[in-house]
């Protein structure tokens, strides 16, 4: 590694009171902490260039009689595309594992496990694991999809609602009743066969409260405020505010969540490099191409900036983005790399989740249109991406693991829903679709996390309907999974999309219109809510329409002429790859 630096934790009875030692050419101890505990102790070593990949062993003195712990030092990978990260060229499609597919029965109950598989009750576990994940690589790629992110697979050994992964009681291992480590690493590389990124959902504000470090703590501040907790008050503006108090700050960053998941003190530096080590750990060893990181704000953001300047240290082209779950454009901007920010504070982020553009993207469609409703809501949003220093890389979705599902917050109307995709996959920004999206998943009648994150059909091998071979699916989910089909394919073969300008207008007549380009290449997007046939002027739009004549209409593969109108159907979006008037253009295609 770049870094020369490690420090290991070790945790066994009266570790305390060991002296370490080691024999290894190449590596040498620089010094030894105790823990508070007498069953802590933290070594740190420095790995110098001349160190050899192999075991070695550490020698601990003084612990009744001498013990010996076997370690190895691992050959680093090679750099070359294997953390590249991923940008605004990729789209991200989301999965909670243990509701995607059950490809090994043998692990839905592990003994030792609490929590144990049963379908019928939404917030236990389900039986999805990583090898239904692998087994259906083919009907990702067949997708278009370019990277997967799964929520988190680390072990979550909690009494009840396990299923989830945001309680990990692990850091190191998955859980076994979705799979081993070999069998994520295993993922990584078949994902990566098939042109598909992994990005791997971390959690450090909180663990499990089964965690297995609760019943012996390192040291006494471990843990903010343990046992005498208190919840957080949410209030995240707190964090930026030049104004807020110390009681205020400390209630939004040292509360906890939830009684079951105990909030993780970052500012302890022995906890701050267990996490950052366990990070640069899991990138190298699952061939990690970005991190989403979960509950960003309420984390020690001190501890976060060094974080993510030592995983860039390492992986310069590396992307981590954060969840900011904010819809004000100049909050969420504070977290990104280089924001100009009054209190200097530098967060080394390169990407946010763009909670601002889903807020108003859902406004946008179920708004009726006024002058300070419906596309204008959108519009308005997307205009404060001056905020950001780099609005490319904000991660732009209609729905996620936590929230109502797309098609539900629509109110099941399909045009709006068209509409919404067609924005997602053609904005500025990296997409990310959560699963069951291109089969309209739904979950009627509640908004409970455990039904909105319902398994997916043909997952499990009594269900009678099956999208992975499109059985049993109605005419509407057949319609809509050829829809997206269709759109991401086009997207990969579209460099004004993949890495294009944006330009957009006013919206005007329930319509708004935006553009996509490059030196070579000019995508028309129009959004369109009005419930009759429009023919809209091109007129406003003659900046970007200058020298085009023709278009390929994206989404039924006809051509059209670009004259003083333009005819869109009943709210219905129209994608136009625009074309130049040409001789040999014209006498390839009968235009209409």
């Amino acid at each position: 590694m770049k870094s020369s630096s490690l420090q290991l934790m070790i945790h066994g009875y009266n570790v305390a009171k060991a002296i370490p030692e080691i024999n290894k050419t190449g590596i040498k101890i620089l010094q030894y902490t105790p823990g508070e505990s007498n069953n802590y102790l933290f070594i740190d070593f420095e790995i110098t260039k001349t160190a050899i990949p192999s075991d070695f062993q550490i020698i601990l003195h003084g612990v009744q009689s001498s013990d010996t712990i076997n370690y190895e030092l691992k050959q680093k990978i090679s750099e070359l595309n294997n953390h590249s990260g991923f940008d605004d060229s990729d789209v991200i499609y989301l999965i909670v594992p243990d509701r995607f597919a059950n490809g090994n029965i043998m692990n839905d109950n592990v003994d030792g496990y609490y929590d144990k598989c049963n379908r019928n009750n939404p917030d236990s576990r389900h039986g999805g694991d990583l090898q239904g994940i692998i087994d259906h690589v083919d009907y990702l790629k067949q997708l278009g999809i370019s990277s997967l992110w799964l929520t988190p697979v680390l072990e979550n050994n909690q009494l009840n609602t396990s299923y989830h992964g945001y309680a990990i009681t692990d850091y190191y291992n998955v859980d076994p009743r979705l799979g081993t480590n070999e069998e994520y690493y295993r993922l990584s590389r078949e994902l990566k066969k098939n042109g598909i990124k992994l990005i791997m959902d971390m959690v450090f504000n909180h663990c499990g409260s089964e965690h297995w470090w609760m019943k012996d703590l390192p040291f006494s501040d471990w843990i903010n405020h343990y046992p005498d907790y208190f919840i957080t008050s949410h209030q995240q503006s707190v964090l930026l505010d030049l104004h807020a108090s110390d009681y205020d700050q400390i209630r939004m960053s040292e509360g906890w969540f939830v009684p079951s998941m105990p909030d993780l003190n970052q500012k302890n530096p022995f906890l701050a490099n267990y996490l950052i080590q366990n990070s640069i750990w899991w990138i190298e060893s699952a061939r990690l191409s970005g991190i989403r990181m979960d509950t960003y704000p309420y984390a020690d953001k001190k501890m976060m900036a060094e974080w993510n300047q030592r995983i860039l240290y390492e992986y310069p082209e590396f992307t981590v983005v954060g969840e900011i779950w904010n819809t004000d454009p100049a909050f969420v901007s504070y977290w990104q790399k280089g924001a100009r920010n009054a209190d200097y504070y530098e967060s080394n982020l390169k990407a946010l989740m763009d909670f601002p553009v889903q807020s108003s993207l859902i406004k946008a469609l179920n708004e009726s249109e006024s002058w300070n409703s419906g596309w204008i809501t959108l519009y308005n949003t997307l205009a404060h991406d001056f905020l950001y220093t780099d609005p490319d890389n904000l991660v732009i979705f209609a729905d996620n693991h936590d929230m109502p599902r797309y098609y539900e917050q629509l109110h099941y109307d399909l045009n709006l829903y068209y509409n919404g995709i067609v924005f997602l996959l053609t904005a500025r920004g990296i997409p990310q679709i959560f699963y069951g999206s291109e089969i309209l998943q739904t979950h009627p009648g509640t908004e409970a996390h455990g039904s909105i994150r319902k398994d997916f059909p043909g997952g499990w091998i009594e269900d009678s309907a099956n999208a992975f071979t499109q059985t049993n699916l109605d005419s509407t989910q057949l319609r809509t999974l050829v829809f997206f089909e269709k759109l991401l394919k086009w997207r990969q073969s579209c460099p004004a999309i993949l890495n294009g300008k944006f330009i957009h207008f006013l919206p005007e007549n329930g319509c708004y219109v935006y553009f996509r380009y490059n030196d070579d290449q000019r995508v028309m997007i129009i959004l369109n809510k009005n419930e009759k046939k429009i023919n809209l002027s091109l007129d406003p739009f003659n900046e970007l329409l200058e020298g085009y004549d023709y278009a390929t209409d994206v989404l039924n593969g006809t051509e059209k002429r670009i004259k003083n109108t333009v005819s869109i159907p009943a709210q219905q979006p129209l994608i136009l790859d625009l074309k130049k008037n040409t001789h040999s253009y014209l006498n390839q295609f009968h235009v209409e």
